[in-house]
């Protein structure tokens, strides 16, 4: 009794809570149940959610929620110092002092290392880094971190950027600070999205902190629908085809033919957006039960005709976020063609490394930003979209997602030389004699990834009407087809812990 006791309050690196373990869903009725006691009453409500957050985030990634409480509450002051204080100048102080705090400690978990190795490079020193905070933990509280690498507390990246959007938009007088700290702690650190986003904006979420609780049975068919579609992008494809093919590939590259690399390319196409969407799906879902509105993130990306639809379609939060607060600020296209293609770049550049201190994440975001000012040179959005007939839109279509698929290459990789041996492979070793025995071979994971594409690229009103007929269907009957989802999620779930990928981020 006290070992399971132990296990439901201690946090495990290898076993965390996530969407994809009976543990959360568990952990969600509870919640749910002892939400529909103190739902009536805002404050209280609020300040139930903040509690029941950090405890989720704890068992995400463990003590690390002490940083999330710093940027909670640095942001807060800021917000309600740079609301109330008249001089310009010291409104611009509090802003830096936001930006200071929240981006010294992105720095430092995220990019430490990646610093050192570029001045080790440029000056030829050999400063070899160490996780000074884990030698203090270290010595006075006695734990064991390892002291040679710094680990990065999961969803940094993006509770960091939507504390930062808030503080930024006070300045920008367009939203109020929250006045209860609990309720600003509430919208920072609201579980379902709190890990891998999406990054909510302080006024999509702010005035529904105001709003009685009210959820349709629309609602919530819409947000048991979503939960259902998102575990079977996550479990029954992303993960499917990461543990029976993708990993293997891209771990030996030059152990596979160059048509297998191929493959693995466009599977990793499939598993990452699977994988992402799934659960930003489930988040969406999971926050509606509360009440809660967040924003889509996605938007079949895969469809896009131009790499700018693509941006516009992919992770959208993210996307929209740099637009913001750094293209636009950075002069945006107000300055002339050439300083708008140095914006887009840069802005690209700096939403790659956003995702890793790697140089593969510069070089992703370098050729995204590259292929976004050549398509901005030549007016292809414009063309395309308004001049152009359907056979050369989806030739676009094709050539832009092949585009993206030849990046994720460098995304997915694990380091330079496993990029370079997957293109060299594809490049060099496509030898057609064996693929009959490959498809036989591996028939299921390329059917899987076909049947993902496919029903990706059906038309947007397919999609709708499928979602339409769920959340119509009688409520017996909603809970015997999820009741079947479930069983065949569970038959086909892969062997072992499967973390969604932008946990790493």
């Amino acid at each position: 009794m006290t070992g399971s006791l132990q296990t439901i309050w201690s946090y495990s690196s290898d076993n965390p809570l996530l969407f994809t373990q009976m543990y959360f869903w568990v952990f969600l009725v509870v919640v749910l149940v002892f939400y529909s006691i103190v739902y009536r009453r805002l404050s209280l409500r609020h300040f139930y959610l903040f509690l029941v957050s950090l405890f989720f985030y704890y068992k995400a990634g463990g003590l690390f929620f002490v940083l999330l409480l710093i940027s909670v509450t640095v942001d807060y002051l800021a917000g309600q110092r740079i609301h109330n204080t008249r001089e310009k100048w010291k409104k611009k102080g509090w802003i830096a002092f936001s930006l200071l705090i929240n981006l010294s400690l992105l720095a430092y978990f995220k990019y430490t290392f990646f610093f050192v190795d570029i001045l080790n490079r440029l000056t030829g020193l050999h400063i070899v880094p160490r996780d000074y905070l884990a030698v203090f933990s270290n010595t006075w509280f006695h734990t064991w971190f390892d002291v040679s690498s710094i680990f990065l507390p999961v969803g940094i990246s993006f509770y960091t950027f939507q504390t930062i959007s808030y503080t930024v938009d006070i300045y920008r007088k367009q939203v109020n600070p929250v006045k209860r700290f609990t309720d600003f702690a509430f919208y920072v650190t609201f579980f379902p999205q709190l890990v891998a986003g999406p990054i909510v904006r302080a006024a999509q979420f702010i005035p529904q902190l105001v709003r009685k609780y009210n959820l349709t049975r629309q609602q919530f068919g819409h947000a048991l629908f979503l939960i259902l579609t998102g575990l079977i992008k996550k479990i029954v494809i992303a993960d499917f085809i990461a543990v029976n093919f993708v990993d293997r590939v891209f771990s030996h590259p030059a152990a596979f033919s160059g048509f297998e690399n191929i493959m693995a390319a466009y599977g990793y196409a499939v598993q990452i957006y699977c994988d992402f969407s799934g659960y930003t799906d489930i988040a969406i879902g999971v926050a509606l039960l509360f009440g809660f509105h967040i924003p889509l993130n996605f938007y079949a990306p895969y469809k896009a005709v131009t790499l700018t639809g693509f941006w516009r379609r992919w992770h959208i939060s993210l996307s929209s976020w740099l637009r913001d607060y750094l293209y636009i600020p950075m002069g945006g296209n107000r300055k002339g063609k050439p300083r708008m293609y140095v914006n887009v770049l840069v802005t690209m550049i700096l939403g790659g490394v956003w995702h890793g201190a790697n140089y593969r994440f510069l070089i992703w975001g370098g050729f995204h930003g590259a292929g976004l000012v050549v398509e901005k040179m030549l007016g292809i959005p414009e063309k395309v979209n308004h001049d152009a007939g359907r056979w050369k839109k989806m030739l676009f279509s094709i050539l832009t997602f092949h585009f993206v698929v030849f990046l994720w290459i460098f995304f997915r990789s694990e380091n330079m030389e496993l990029a370079h041996a997957m293109i060299f492979q594809i490049t060099h070793q496509l030898h057609f004699t064996g693929v009959l025995q490959v498809v036989f071979t591996r028939w299921n994971v390329f059917l899987l990834i076909l049947a993902a594409l496919v029903i990706h690229w059906l038309p947007a009103q397919w999609q709708e009407n499928v979602r339409g007929v769920f959340i119509r269907m009688p409520l017996i009957v909603k809970f015997l087809v999820t009741l079947v989802i479930i069983f065949l999620i569970i038959q086909l779930k892969s062997v072992g812990f499967q973390p969604f990928i932008y946990f790493q981020f």
